[in-house]
This record gives C-alpha cells, sequence and structure tokens, in this order.
C-alpha cells in the first residue's frame, strides 16, 4: 500500500520526537518545536499530551524519556520503490536531475505511456529538447546560486531581445503545461516562458533579500464550495499549491481562503472559473468583480 496513515505527517512526527527521546530528556519546548516543523498547527494541541503517561500514546515516560529503545525506521517498500521509478520517468522532473540510486533495477509501477490527461493543453513545453534542457538547467542553477542572468527571447515584432534580470523561482502552470521564469527586471516582476528563451548567460549574483520585498505580494481570495460530485476533493486536488484554511459551514458547505501571490492572479482566476457553479468567490469584492468580468466577456464572445 502506498498511501496509509503510517506514512503520514502525525506518525513521523513522533517518531522524530521519539528519536530526540532515546538518550535524553526531552523538554516541551523541543516537543512543540518538532511539532511546529513536521506537523500541523491543531497537533501542538494533541501530540504533546496523548504522549505523557497517560495519553493515548504513552510512548514517554515519567523522565520524558522514549520507551522504545531503538531508533524509528520507515525503509522504502518495493511498491514505494516502483511509485519513485513512475514518478521519475517523468520528463519534467528529470530535468531537475535527481538522484535515482537505489532504483537502477526497479520495475516501475507505471510508464509515461500509461497515463491520460485532461483539462490540459496539448502544446507545452519540449521537455525533450536539449536546447530546452540546457537552458532549463542553467535557469535553475542561477535560481540556487542567487546569480543574475542574460537571456535572449524573441519579440512579437520578429526581432529578439537580451534582457538581464534576476532569477527568482521557476513557476510550472498544469493548465498549460509550461514552466514559467519568475524574475526581477528594471525593478519589477516579470514572466518569460522558458520555451520561449533562445539563450541564457550568467553574470554574476544579486541581493536576495531585496528580491523578496519586490516579488512575494500575498493575497487572499476566499471561495465557497458546494460538495456535490466529489467537488471538494477536486478543488483541493486544483489548489493543493496553495496555502490554504478550510471550514465547514454547512452539511455540504466549506469555505475555503487561499493565500497565493499577485503574480497567479489571473491562472488562479481561470482555475476557479473552471468549477463551474460548485464553486462560488466570497471575496475580496475586487476579485468578485474580475469574476463577473471574466464570465460577461465569456458571454459576449459566445454570442
Amino acid at each position: 500500500m502506498i498511501f496509509h496513515e503510517i506514512y503520514g505527517n502525525y506518525y513521523r512526527t513522533v517518531a522524530e520526537i521519539l528519536d530526540a527521546a532515546l538518550k535524553e530528556e526531552i523538554s516541551d519546548k523541543t516537543i512543540w518545536k518538532i511539532v511546529k516543523e513536521k506537523a500541523f498547527a491543531e497537533s501542538s494541541l494533541t501530540i504533546p499530551k496523548e504522549l505523557s503517561e497517560k495519553g493515548k500514546w504513552p510512548l514517554l515516560n515519567e523522565e520524558r524519556r522514549a520507551v522504545v529503545h531503538r531508533k524509528t525506521s520507515m525503509p522504502l517498500t518495493i511498491v514505494e520503490k516502483r511509485w519513485l521509478k513512475a514518478l521519475l520517468m517523468d520528463p519534467r522532473i528529470a530535468l531537475f536531475q535527481p538522484n535515482q540510486t537505489g532504483l537502477e533495477d526497479v520495475e516501475p509501477l507505471f510508464r509515461p505511456e500509461d497515463i491520460v490527461l485532461f483539462d490540459q493543453f496539448a502544446d507545452g513545453d519540449p521537455y525533450g529538447d536539449e536546447t530546452y534542457i540546457k537552458i532549463f538547467r542553467q535557469i535553475l542553477s542561477a535560481v540556487k546560486k542567487k546569480n543574475s542572468i542574460r537571456v535572449l527571447y524573441p519579440l512579437k515584432n520578429g526581432t529578439e531581445k537580451w534582457i538581464k534580470c534576476n532569477p527568482v523561482r521557476l513557476e510550472y502552470s498544469l493548465r498549460d503545461d509550461k514552466f514559467r521564469l519568475i524574475s526581477v527586471y528594471k525593478g519589477r516582476i516579470n514572466t518569460i516562458s522558458v520555451s520561449k528563451i533562445l539563450q541564457c548567460e550568467t553574470i554574476g549574483s544579486f541581493r536576495e533579500a531585496k528580491i523578496k520585498e519586490e516579488v512575494h505580494d500575498k493575497r487572499t481570495v476566499e471561495l465557497l464550495v458546494k460538495d456535490e460530485r466529489q467537488a471538494l476533493e477536486r478543488v483541493m486536488m486544483q489548489f493543493s499549491i496553495y496555502q490554504k484554511a478550510t471550514e465547514r459551514i454547512e452539511e455540504n458547505s466549506y469555505r475555503i481562503t487561499l493565500t497565493y501571490e499577485a503574480e497567479d492572479e489571473i491562472d488562479l482566476m481561470i482555475q476557479i472559473l473552471s468549477f463551474g457553479t460548485s464553486l462560488k468567490v466570497a471575496g475580496p469584492e475586487a476579485f468578485v468583480e474580475q469574476i463577473k468580468n471574466r464570465l460577461e466577456m465569456q458571454k459576449r464572445c459566445g454570442h
């Protein structure tokens, strides 16, 4: 079994606490720190209490030491290895050159040709193209090392242009099946499709602190979900990359507050509209107005 609760956050969090309490007494401060880093916010109210002698999981004795005597271990099963091998066959993952040590003789659980995608454009990036791979890895290296780059890309009038920018991150659009470079160019946020870049050169380092101030404009949107035909599950999967808080307000109705970055707003709107009447935008008002304008535009185009 691949997806089982023993591989979830709670088990891993408790395992780390027990490992820390093997040789010496563990303090509440250390437990709370581990819980904060490994689990969910509400877990800080339950895990420390339940690990005590009188709790549901009495794995710490009165001396605040682990009752187990060996370090916890969760070795990969054959099925997990086959699952990982299948994921690593994805050409998008291959761009990041992941370490495949230990999987050389493992048969993948499935192959790329076994997967049928829907709700995705067919003109994705050329992941097998050598030039694309080289440029992608140059950008990725620059992001990791905080290096400025020069990129050459075509303009709409048929000419080409070099620009110097500070790369912040690479983003992947599931809907478009494309990677985008998010960078700062002349003090402003700039987005370029990686597949459009013709050449890339590294030219030096930049100040990370200043970039963070310029790029990460956080915003929130409040959504109301009517859980019909597994709408809640589909919404949670679609928006899995976003920070969110979910609240049940009625029998089959939920309120979800999503946190996103300003440059993702248009793509987020398109994703929200794809759910139709099962997903409603409750606020803020400016976001609601933009959704209404897009619906009106779609209506006019349809007629």
